[in-house]
């Protein structure tokens, strides 16, 4: 068969449902697999049951069409490979998890420890040696999702801070900004 006949065998609009729902559960199970990592069972419990059912639903059906129509192969594939992309972008955007920052500073160590905790977070600080003297490393524990605003804080107060990152796997207990509660469809997710 050649290509223009692949193309006019193929169901089109069965194509694009295929796809999009190969999407979504794709983007279900990347949510998934992240929400295991951060300990939150109830949401990866969830999230891995409509990720199965849309996937059952999807495979039950293309595996009997697919000898007949052999594009629908490549446009699930597709869907794989986009719900990946949007399941890691859809994450970003939730950040989930809690972040250790680790910042150090020369200059301004008491002006940046001050003012993260004036804006609610719990700041350690430590007293180091650098390649150019003596500096002060700050230990913030934050929620994903705040590290750009105290991020900002920061590079405002010193623009030469050295800060590192790293994922933290359990934490006792953070102080989060009073100034942002947790609100709306977030609330619902936070429960564990």
């Amino acid at each position: 068969m050649d290509v223009l006949g692949l193309v006019l065998s193929t169901d089109w609009l069965y194509a694009i449902l295929v796809f999009f729902a190969r999407l979504t559960d794709v983007s279900l199970g990347t949510l998934r697999t992240i929400a295991i990592v951060h300990g939150r069972t109830t949401l990866a419990f969830w999230l891995g049951f409509f990720e199965s059912a849309i996937w059952l639903a999807v495979v039950s059906t293309i595996v009997q069409t697919v000898a007949q129509q052999p594009l629908l192969g490549i446009v699930y594939a597709f869907g794989f490979a986009s719900g990946n992309l949007v399941g890691i972008k859809i994450e970003k955007v939730i950040a989930m998890g809690h972040l250790i920052l680790r910042i150090i500073s020369r200059d301004n160590s008491h002006s940046i420890a001050g003012k993260i905790r004036e804006n609610g977070y719990r700041v350690t600080t430590f007293a180091g040696e650098g390649r150019n003297g003596p500096v002060q490393e700050h230990y913030v524990v934050c929620r994903r999702r705040d590290l750009k605003s105290v991020l900002q804080t920061v590079i405002k107060i010193d623009p030469e801070a050295f800060y590192v990152t790293e994922q933290a796997g359990s934490v006792s207990n953070v102080c989060r900004p009073i100034m942002q509660p947790v609100t709306g469809w977030r609330a619902v997710f936070k429960k564990k």
